[in-house]
């Protein structure tokens, strides 16, 4: 549903809230942006305060952009090209299992390897390369990724909850961009979360938010077989 229709619905604000509680919980835990943070700031180690600011809005822009689209367009997309949710859950969830195993083994030699090339990079044109890299990777896959998308998509085509359409699609709207501001807050102060939490601490938090991201993976794809599954029963159910 699209914004003029949404505005064409009643609005009830208890509605608004419980549906923005909702969907930004799970935008929030399937985006993890405190754990995001922490490779962030070494995305952006030693880079100049003013660009980690613009480049945390950029970010935070980017993301909530996809995500409305998501929200918006997701189930006609999807609709267009004849993909089944469950076929979106179980590729999205690959491809967040397979990325947070490789981030919760990745050996610490590789990580420091990484962090010198980008450093190296960013001394040559620093403005240019943050810019560059706002929307790819910083934005989609790493803080939006297939994941998210999945999520945003889900919520979107799961039914209206019992509430008008006019209050659920605004309450997805405002979940969208309350976890764009969380994004950019957390991001803008990503150095000083890692500083409190010191190296071995930041070390620690990223590889407990990597098996996080790798159980909702694992999740995310589990829904999805179960979801062919029921289908292909069910199938099978009227054939005979």
């Amino acid at each position: 549903m699209q914004l003029p229709q949404v505005l064409a619905h009643p609005v009830v604000f208890r509605d608004v809230v419980g549906i923005w509680l909702m969907a930004y919980s799970a935008l929030f835990s399937i985006l993890n942006p405190i754990g995001a943070s922490l490779i962030f700031a070494q995305a952006t180690m030693d880079a100049p305060r003013r660009d980690i600011l613009v480049l945390a809005r950029n970010v935070g822009l980017y993301g909530f952009m996809i995500l409305i689209v998501s929200i918006w367009f997701g189930g006609w997309i999807l609709s267009f090209f004849g993909i089944s949710i469950d076929a979106l859950r179980v590729s999205g969830g690959l491809v967040v299992a397979s990325w947070a195993w490789s981030l919760l083994l990745a050996p610490e030699e590789s990580e420091a390897r990484k962090q010198r090339q980008v450093l190296d990079h960013k001394r040559e044109s620093p403005r240019s390369e943050l810019a560059d890299r706002a929307f790819f990777p910083l934005t989609m896959p790493f803080t939006v990724g297939p994941g998210g998308i999945a999520v945003a998509i889900a919520l979107s085509s799961g039914g209206t909850l019992g509430t008008s359409p006019g209050s659920f699609e605004l309450g997805l709207l405002l979940a969208a961009l309350s976890i764009a501001m969380t994004i950019v807050i957390v991001y803008s102060y990503a150095d000083r979360i890692v500083t409190a939490l010191g190296r071995t601490g930041a070390r620690i938090v990223s590889r407990l938010a990597a098996l996080i991201l790798l159980c909702i993976g694992i999740q995310i794809l589990f829904v999805g077989l179960q979801g062919f599954a029921v289908s292909v029963m069910r199938h099978i159910h009227e054939i005979s």
